[in-house]
């Protein structure tokens, strides 16, 4: 078994903790600033926290421009990253100005969405429209800062294309859903090969 501290270093060549708790749903936030600069950004620490009503959250390491759009706005789109879109998702990593437009650079299509004033990305077969609802800037557990800001907000409305629904029911098995792992470049896809269905115990 290896023991080790986090605030003391690994000692691995990568950083274990990431790879750990993976792969994790990636959270490809649309924003736009006060001033109509639109910004797509992938996040992977992101997820569901809420059911009723819907909340979501991503953790922006550091004060980036998706973090500081929302603190203008108060609004986000969360669109769902598939198998076919995975290269232009990783084409908005790219540490560009915040003038810059990654719809633009990822050849990606910005649509209207129909209640926030945050457009989604067309291409993407499931969207959330977003109004955030708690910034929480981190602590350790000394209370220290951390620089990292939690950022929530309740899904105000709901964009899945037809053809992601089996029955009616939405059909995550061949959604073709991609996921960050660990390493440096890893992530990873999901589909029916990885099924397997359990209920939950009545009693």
């Amino acid at each position: 078994m290896i023991f080790y501290e986090p605030r003391n270093g690994h000692g691995l060549p990568h950083d274990p903790f990431n790879a750990i708790v993976g792969p994790r749903p990636i959270g490809w936030v649309s924003t736009k600033s006060a001033a109509g600069i639109l910004n797509l950004a992938p996040y992977s620490f992101f997820n569901a926290f809420n059911y009723v009503p819907p909340i979501i959250g991503f953790s922006s390491v550091g004060s980036k421009d998706s973090l500081r759009n929302v603190q203008e706005t108060g609004e986000f789109v969360w669109n769902l990253v598939t198998r076919p879109l995975a290269e232009a998702m990783n084409k908005t990593c790219a540490p560009v100005p915040p003038d810059v437009n990654e719809f633009e650079l990822a050849g990606l299509t910005p649509q209207a969405s129909n209640i926030v004033q945050v457009p989604r990305v067309l291409e993407s077969p499931v969207a959330f429209e977003c109004r955030c609802t708690q910034i929480i800037q981190l602590e350790g557990h000394v209370h220290q800062k951390v620089n990292s800001w939690l950022v929530l907000g309740e899904v105000v409305g709901i964009h899945i294309d037809e053809r992601s629904l089996k029955d009616g029911i939405y059909d995550t098995a061949n959604a073709q859903h991609v996921m960050r792992g660990g390493g440096p470049a890893d992530y990873f896809s999901i589909g029916p090969e990885q099924l397997f269905r359990m209920s939950r115990p009545t009693s």
